[in-house]
């Protein structure tokens, strides 16, 4: 597994195609709330398995503070660390940018999974696209 920083048209296009089959397909949030404005501000991420596109994430830069969104891993990817490669890109690229801090928005029942690579609640519960949220912020 390989997880790359979007360089090309290609890529994005790969990144797309995972979160559509995750988060729209699988999850049925309306594709106009998983493609959103922020597409264009954001540094995307996608990972590889043999070829193939199995996970992707986004990363933006928000009053300096490092905001991980859209992580995701196709359904029979799962188990195998992907998500965890995904992050430890992600969190490799902020430090290099010069951001020690990360938020992202997870959904309930991923929490745990964010719980053991650092991250803490900092938030109630609140509802985005449909389904329960709660943020979490890590310092790298």
């Amino acid at each position: 597994m390989t997880v790359k920083v979007v360089e090309s048209q290609q890529e994005l296009e790969d990144a797309y195609k995972v979160r559509k089959n995750v988060f729209v397909e699988e999850q049925h949030v309306p594709i106009e709330e998983e493609i959103d404005q922020f597409e264009q501000d954001a540094v995307h991420f996608v990972m590889y398995h043999e070829d193939m596109p199995i996970g992707a994430g986004r990363f933006r830069i928000i009053d300096g503070i490092g905001k991980v969104e859209r992580i995701c891993v196709l359904e029979e990817s799962r188990k195998l660390g992907a998500g965890k490669a995904i992050m430890d890109s992600i969190e490799t690229y902020a430090l290099k940018n010069g951001i020690q801090k990360l938020k992202l928005n997870a959904q309930t029942h991923a929490i745990p999974f964010y719980e053991k690579i650092g991250f803490q609640v900092v938030s109630d519960e609140f509802m985005d696209a449909g389904i329960p949220h709660k943020t979490m912020m890590k310092n790298v």
